[in-house]
């Protein structure tokens, strides 16, 4: 399985609780498309959600964000680690 950081824009204002109901909307289905959602970030002031997940592809991602209510606009390969 890859690993992948995907963005979401347009989010200024968002509450460490409501970070938190989008993940777990994201993990109520992630099982479905074999995904696993490791953890989100945010930055309410600049309106920016990183998340950070494993996954068999991009597109695997892309749907459970859409269906969870909140697309993803960046979806990017993480190819190793520190």
């Amino acid at each position: 399985m890859a690993m992948f950081m995907d963005v979401h824009r347009g989010m200024v204002g968002i509450t460490a609780e409501q970070l938190h109901e989008a993940h777990n909307a994201d993990l109520a289905i992630q099982a479905e498309e074999g995904v696993t959602f490791e953890r989100a970030w945010a930055d309410p002031e600049g309106g920016v959600v990183y998340c950070l997940s494993e996954a068999p592809s991009a597109e695997a991602v892309k749907r459970i964000h859409e269906r969870a209510g909140h697309p993803a606009d960046e979806i990017h390969p993480v190819a190793f680690t520190a």
